[in-house]
């Protein structure tokens, strides 16, 4: 069956008895993520340490698998190292997250020129929406599952109405959470890029948060709920467009659906910046003693906001000569609060017991599932 994409607003009223449950849990776990968030002196930190979570999951939604010492090891840039490609994907990814960022916060808006940047970031090219057709969604063995929109015309007109959606308060009162599911769902059906739609779609989810508020910063991330019950995403997205219009029961189970993902992941992320803040407070117990009068805060935050540092960085940040820049670094390894790896001619620092944190958090919401 072939699905007509509706304008939005949908006609339904999807605040359910069930969804409105659902809903209070949601928010109040959202508004206590919001307020931790605030125990992190630093923004730049959780934006910068868990983008880099989130676009190495994302990534592993469209089988783009990487490991944590590979993106960290990309991070800092070693001329050594050879990046290899799943690895360059999940920092684009980043990059692309942290400019959407910048200019939903900067314009208050979020459109259809920001989506296309968010997209070009990604795939590092500038082929905006779909001109030619032929694109056609389909499973493993080949079967076709779903045909988007094929005109630049009308995935121009879909994404015209998505953007006053996204923007308009006026055009409907829903709450927010439930207008961040629509949405999602929305731009996946449009589908208006030739490749990185699921990518883009999944930082819109952020992107809208913080939009409408519900977040200062883009620290929620569904891409691992998502990895976790991939099978039941990509399900109820589909089953949406095979009833057509009889599907209220279906946007209704897909609503839950993402609301639970949006509580699941609040509650996850609640507990891994509790265990950032409380690791950098002993961090800078343990350097205040170590260092005395020569203890900045400078240097903590680098070590944070790096997983993997090295001399150039800290020299960066802290204004000091390349030689004070590394014996700071080898005193703290020396410490055990550093773990000190050689690459060819140079040297990183690895915040052990930060990566750690991230994969107990990845372990623990894998128990969870």
């Amino acid at each position: 069956m072939e699905y007509d994409i509706p304008a939005l607003p949908l006609k339904y009223d999807l605040e359910t008895k069930e969804v409105l449950k659902q809903l209070g849990r949601t928010n109040r776990k959202l508004a206590e993520l919001k307020g931790v968030a605030h125990t992190i002196p630093n923004e730049h930190i959780l934006i910068s340490t868990l983008t880099l979570q989130e676009a190495k999951d994302s990534s592993e939604v469209e089988n783009i698998v990487t490991t944590q010492d590979d993106i960290y090891k990309a991070d800092l840039d070693l001329k050594q190292s050879i990046i290899n490609a799943s690895a360059k994907e999940v920092m684009n990814y980043r990059e692309a997250l942290q400019r959407g960022f910048a200019l939903v916060r900067q314009n208050k808006l979020l459109t259809s020129n920001i989506i296309k940047e968010i997209q070009a970031c990604l795939e590092s090219n500038k082929a905006g929406f779909r001109s030619l057709p032929g694109t056609a969604l389909k499973r493993n063995d080949g079967v076709v599952v779903y045909t988007p929109p094929q005109t630049l015309d009308e995935i121009t007109r879909l994404m015209d109405n998505l953007e006053r959606f996204i923007n308009d308060e006026s055009l409907c009162d829903l709450d927010p959470l439930i207008k961040m599911t629509i949405i999602h769902h929305q731009f996946e059906s449009i589908h208006p890029f030739y490749d990185g739609n699921g990518r883009t779609g999944r930082i819109l989810i952020i992107l809208y948060l913080v939009l409408s508020e519900l977040l200062d910063l883009p620290i929620l991330y569904l891409s691992r709920y998502i990895i976790h019950h991939k099978g039941e995403y990509y399900r109820l997205i589909q089953c949406i467009r095979d009833k057509g219009d009889d599907n209220q029961a279906e946007w209704e189970q897909w609503i839950l659906f993402m609301l639970k993902g949006v509580e699941q992941t609040a509650t996850d992320t609640i507990r891994l910046v509790k265990g950032i803040s409380i690791l950098m407070s002993e961090y800078k117990i343990k350097l205040r003693s170590m260092l005395g009068k020569f203890y900045r805060h400078e240097l903590l935050n680098n070590l944070f906001f790096h997983p993997y540092t090295k001399v150039e960085y800290l020299e960066r940040d802290m204004m000091v000569t390349r030689q004070t820049a590394a014996k700071y670094l080898d005193k703290i390894a020396e410490t055990g609060l550093l773990n000190k790896v050689k690459m060819g001619k140079h040297n990183y620092y690895i915040n052990v017991q930060l990566c750690n944190l991230f994969m107990n958090n990845a372990y623990v919401n894998e128990q969870g599932s």
